[in-house]
């Protein structure tokens, strides 16, 4: 089974995402590529999991109500 995968990690600049395993930033054990993947939310902001469909089961707490306009 795979990771839970973290919305909003403390320090996501230390880890690669790339895959399952989660690699130190300075030991990258996948192969995969030259340079770490960046965490969504360093790329796309804090909100990232609120768009596009990801896959992840979100707690209903952790979303921001919406505004009436």
């Amino acid at each position: 089974m795979a990771k839970k995968f973290p919305l909003h990690p403390k320090h996501p600049e230390r880890i690669c995402w790339g895959c399952d395993k989660y690699c130190p930033a300075d030991s990258l054990g996948c192969g995969n590529g030259s340079g770490r993947t960046q965490h969504p939310a360093e790329l796309l902001g804090d909100d990232w999991y609120e768009y596009g469909d990801w896959g992840l089961d979100v707690p209903d707490d952790t979303k921001k109500p919406e505004t009436a306009t």
